[in-house]
């Protein structure tokens, strides 16, 4: 009987075996990978991002039904407002967001709900622990290991205690850094300005002016190409083209050119902030003191088949602003028609402590001003997400709008309807007019790297950009400055905090049960064995027996 028994007994122990070898995940114990952390800092009183940072816990997908104390593994199309706030619901350890190589590969309607998730999700602060890490291929393998396990929770129990005990395999994710987070102090912002003097003998200033630095979920990951290097390379190409008009004294116009590049611009213009507090109230020479027509502040104008002029009041007629709004919509009806204008108003509110826009920093000093951007809504989630990367740029429309702002400013400042020049009149043509590669360079360089605010002033390439854009602005300015602000360490206006990446490392295992299973095999050959030898001359008979009758 045992020679019958045993054929059957060695091919279930390897059917068991088999399938352990048979895993998505290569053969790996465990695996470092760098993941990078939820925003975390303190705006005056408000509170936002994630307090915790250590992580040791199991591994689930969003869609199992048991997160607590355990590891939330999502893709983009599992970060939703609804999966984030049940992992917080439920306790769950922490949050490990995969984020695509290739972005532009995402379907846009995924990339707009994760934005709408990601906005929602920085507005408040939370202790459970975020994490945002770059997909490889171990990562993908262990996403697609514990969907399986959560897929199968739904059969019955004796397929789940099965599983469970041959095939599940189970991940431990670690953030070994258990040293409490610290608050940074030492943050500067800085600041950059430069002149193009008017002709005359004191000419108004208009001033032009974009942050340069990026938001988003995780710092380290906030390449901000439309908010805001899209505003930055303008504004760069502006100075490159307004510099050969100043150069000739024949068509130097009678206004000051003031262009401006203001760090902190993510929190709360923090940057433009201290630099006009010091221009007004310290500064007794400064361009800002009087006689400025207007602020002309460029945000987010790499998209779109719309322009916004936001204001904090409405014009009124024969004013600088309205007349610019004027040449402005001669322009586009003249060349650009399928493009819509509009205006949008939206008062300043002393009682709120943050501004949509820049040019409310100047409006609270009593200096009209005005942002040009295509979005509508200044609370748009584009403005603050790690998938606002160049792969989301409309390089095409990016320079459309960047010229129908140079041709309109040109128009504005040497009064051209009033001189009877035809609506479609092109300055910037022939050696004035924008350049493609450009563009495209001074966009590829600004979104080489993660522009946040807490890293401006602490890595080597990070303040190897912002010396870069010093050096731009002197090739083509006079009186290029370089403003630091330095943080009240007793009454700091933002606090950033430290351990916003760490290395994070996933641990392949088996379950409790696993063990016990292979340990009931275990003893279940070594009986058979035991029995084999125990009765050996018997197995002998019988073997020997069966031989001869075959044999007759």
């Amino acid at each position: 009987m045992w020679l019958r028994v045993w054929p059957a007994v060695a091919c279930l122990l390897l059917l068991c075996v088999q399938p352990l070898h048979a895993s998505a995940l290569l053969a790996v114990s465990s695996y470092e990978f760098t993941a990078y952390r939820m925003q975390h800092f303190d705006l005056q009183q408000d509170k936002h991002g994630c307090r915790g940072a250590i992580v040791i816990a199991e591994a689930r997908a969003a869609d199992d039904s048991s997160l607590t104390r355990r590891c939330v593994i999502m893709k983009l199309q599992d970060f939703t407002t609804e999966q984030y706030v049940e992992a917080q619901r439920q306790n769950a350890a922490a949050v490990l967001i995969l984020l695509p190589q290739n972005i532009s590969a995402v379907p846009p309607d995924v990339i707009q709900t994760f934005m709408v998730s990601e906005n929602k999700a920085l507005r408040k602060e939370t202790v459970m622990p975020v994490y945002v890490a770059p997909e490889d291929e171990q990562l993908l393998c262990m996403y697609e290991e514990v969907k399986l396990v959560a897929s199968t929770r739904t059969s019955s129990i004796l397929v789940r205690v099965l599983r469970s005990m041959v095939l599940a395999t189970a991940f431990q994710i670690l953030v070994s850094n258990n040293n409490p987070v610290k608050t940074i102090t030492d943050n500067s912002i800085v600041t950059l300005e430069g002149v193009l003097p008017g002709a005359g003998g004191d000419p108004p200033t208009i001033v032009i002016t974009a942050h340069y630095d990026s938001y988003g979920l995780a710092p380290w990951l906030a390449y901000g190409a439309d908010s805001n290097a899209s505003g930055v390379t303008i504004l760069l190409e502006l100075v490159r083209l307004f510099r050969k008009l100043y150069s000739n004294p024949g068509t130097r116009p009678h206004y000051h050119l003031l262009f401006s590049l203001t760090g902190g611009g993510k929190y709360n213009y923090m940057g433009t902030k201290k630099w006009v507090e010091e221009n007004m109230d310290h500064a007794e020479s400064s361009l800002l003191h009087d006689n400025v027509a207007f602020v002309l502040s460029l945000d987010t104008l790499a998209n779109g088949d719309e322009l916004y002029m936001h204001v904090s009041r409405p014009p009124k007629p024969d004013t600088p602003q309205h007349n610019f709004f004027q040449q402005l919509e001669q322009v586009i009806s003249a060349r650009f028609p399928w493009v819509r204008l509009g205006m949008v108003h939206k008062k300043i509110h002393l009682g709120e402590s943050t501004v949509s826009w820049e040019h409310e920093r100047y409006g609270l000093r009593r200096i009209p001003g005005f942002t040009l951007s295509h979005l509508e809504d200044p609370k748009s989630e584009v403005r603050g997400s790690i998938l606002d990367t160049i792969s989301q740029v409309d390089l095409r429309k990016f320079k459309r709008n960047g010229i129908i702002i140079a041709e309109t400013l040109a128009r504005f400042m040497y009064n051209l309807s009033d001189k009877g020049s035809a609506k479609d009149i092109q300055i910037f043509k022939g050696q004035m007019e924008f350049l493609d590669n450009r563009l495209s360079t001074m966009m590829s360089f600004l979104t080489s790297i993660p522009r946040a605010t807490q890293l401006l002033d602490k890595e080597p390439k990070h303040t190897l950009l912002v010396n870069s854009l010093e050096q731009e602005l002197r090739h083509y300015l006079q009186q290029v400055h370089r403003h630091t602000f330095r943080q009240d360490k007793r009454d700091p206006d933002i606090t950033f905090f430290d351990q916003m990446h760490q290395p994070m490392t996933m641990y392949r295992v088996k379950p409790a049960a696993f063990d016990l299973f292979l340990g009931g095999c275990i003893a279940a050959y070594l009986g058979i064995v035991y029995y084999a030898i125990q009765n050996c001359e018997y197995l002998y008979t019988k073997l020997k027996a069966a031989v001869k009758s075959k044999q007759h």
